[in-house]
């Protein structure tokens, strides 16, 4: 005889970004977040139901010091991300695009280090065309006989930002095409009392409104996905690093945020009649981990480890005579700035290359003090990207400052961001700065004709002239829809992440001088 009604917990995180201790690096304060943290909120929810379902919705071993520390250090260990989700014995994982990063090695070790399967139905073996890391789905029956399928897919998006050898001989399909495809499959193989779709993506349209937020390029289909998809009852989503939750079209839809500052609970109630389970209910909430104590079991596990990074990271590494710290960023992007000049310098040293082009990657960058340790490093170059000398022709960049150029608007006759670049998703590293070339930003000019006087050694650039650019790689494949830069021929390669480049030219050059060339304006 069953109860007729049960309720079904389901928790999940999404982009923790290697965060576990609730600590900021950049500076060591206290922060609400990580999965120490999130492993005693797990503890809480399973005492107290009965039905408790917990996943990952990707984009896991990477984005803090710790980690970039754990694979130059100790990658010859457990992933400590692998570890700790080990222990609070999550159902599954899906990849998220981060995970790449480091790689095919670090995310194969850790996939073989899990004790949960990591799902993608679309991130495909190019040789016999099955899902690469794992099951595309999976089937968690609870012990009342409710049945709930979790398949996973993740955004198709990976080759316009991964170094092709961290994705060799792995296919990413359509998301959209691969999940409706999977959905149809389970629902009549299967016959799932409950559908949960995981994908590491967000949402291209307003979730309320349907208005597009962004350019249509497949990177997030989320709307897509609820609208066209049947079967599909919750659709946990990541990858933009929002907080939401609503309903697209019948299907429940919650994202989390980023950095394990927050965790999805969604509440599914099922009623028994007719000898079978129907869901009748069905609500998410996005919870914070403010106030919630650390687990004391990760914290001795990372014990060892975060010894480790925090000696790491207080390492002087270098000296700056003269001024690089960051007051405004605002004011950083209009006008030359040294941080910006060192980076463009460490590229061109390291590369060759007498063009460089760079950004500010987020506005908590704080530039560099007069002593320079690793902490400081990491903390204003957060990604592990390598370096690229691509061959451009003069119109490949014009066109590209172009794009930059779309980072600013007029308000109030004053320079402000675009707002595009602010929501849903900050995306402050899309504007790129140039060196080793003269231009301005007009920014009183319509967009695409803002560009004026581009020079490269006093003479005007020439359009259909080649010439050689360094950028990293999230850039040179064409990450953040520069597209003038895809499939371009490749000089060089430099596979050194830009941590390791900065610290070697300290080490070269031990004292470096804070200063700026003016070679562009962005002008009212």
């Amino acid at each position: 005889m069953h109860n007729n009604t049960a309720t079904i917990k389901l928790v999940y995180s999404s982009d923790v970004h290697g965060n576990v201790l609730p600590v900021l690096y950049g500076t060591n304060e206290h922060a609400d977040l990580g999965l120490a943290k999130y492993a005693t909120a797990v503890q809480k929810v399973r005492q107290e139901n009965k039905h408790v379902i917990v996943l990952d919705n990707g984009d896991l071993i990477q984005g803090t010091p710790l980690m970039t520390h754990y694979v130059k250090e100790h990658a010859d260990k457990e992933n400590p991300m692998i570890g700790i989700m080990n222990q609070i014995g999550i159902e599954a994982s899906v990849i998220g695009n981060h995970e790449f990063n480091f790689g095919k090695k670090i995310l194969t070790d850790a996939v073989k280090e899990s004790d949960f399967p990591w799902i993608s139905a679309n991130s495909i073996d190019a040789n016999n065309g099955e899902a690469y890391f794992g099951p595309p789905y999976i089937i968690k029956t609870l012990n009342n006989g409710i049945k709930v399928a979790i398949v996973g897919v993740t955004t198709h998006y990976i080759p316009n930002w991964e170094s092709p050898e961290h994705i060799q001989g792995i296919q990413f399909t359509d998301a959209l095409s691969t999940l409706q495809k999977w959905v149809k499959h389970i629902n009549e193989i299967e016959e799932p009392d409950v559908l949960v779709a995981s994908y590491h993506g967000g949402f291209e349209r307003d979730i309320d409104t349907g208005e597009e937020t962004e350019q249509p390029t497949g990177e997030n289909q989320g709307y897509t996905m609820c609208e066209q998809i049947e079967g599909i009852d919750i659709l946990l989503t990541g990858h933009q690093h929002r907080n939401l939750t609503g309903t697209i079209n019948g299907v429940l839809v919650v994202q989390p945020g980023n950095n394990g500052k927050m965790y999805g609970e969604i509440d599914i109630t099922m009623e028994h009649s007719d000898n079978a389970w129907k869901l009748i209910n069905k609500h998410a909430s996005v919870n914070t981990l403010e106030g919630v104590q650390s687990d004391q079991e990760v914290l001795s596990y990372m014990k060892d480890l975060e010894a480790s990074t925090q000696q790491w990271l207080d390492q002087p590494i270098g000296y700056v005579d003269g001024d690089m710290t960051i007051n405004d960023p605002l004011e950083a992007r209009i006008r030359k700035h040294p941080f910006i000049e060192f980076i463009q310098q460490v590229q061109m040293d390291a590369s060759g290359i007498d063009i460089s082009v760079t950004s500010l990657l987020n506005n908590d960058s704080k530039g560099f003090d007069s002593t320079v340790t690793m902490r400081d490093i990491v903390s204003n170059y957060m990604y592990p990207n390598t370096l690229v000398v691509l061959e451009l022709t003069g119109q490949d960049i014009i066109d590209a400052l172009e794009k930059s150029a779309g980072y600013f608007i007029l308000k109030n006759g004053k320079i402000a961001v675009n707002p595009a670049y602010i929501n849903p998703k900050p995306q402050h590293y899309n504007y790129d700065m140039w060196e080793g070339i003269e231009y301005t930003i007009n920014v009183q000019q319509p967009l695409g004709s803002r560009v004026e006087n581009v020079r490269y050694h006093d003479i005007p650039l020439d359009k259909h002239e080649k010439y050689h650019v360094v950028l990293n790689n999230y850039r040179a494949n064409g990450g953040g829809n520069f597209d003038m830069f895809k499939g371009k021929p490749i000089v060089k390669e430099i596979q050194k992440d830009a941590v390791e480049l900065i610290r070697s030219y300290f080490e070269k050059y031990k004292t470096v001088q804070a200063k700026t060339t003016n070679n562009f304006t962005v002008q009212t």
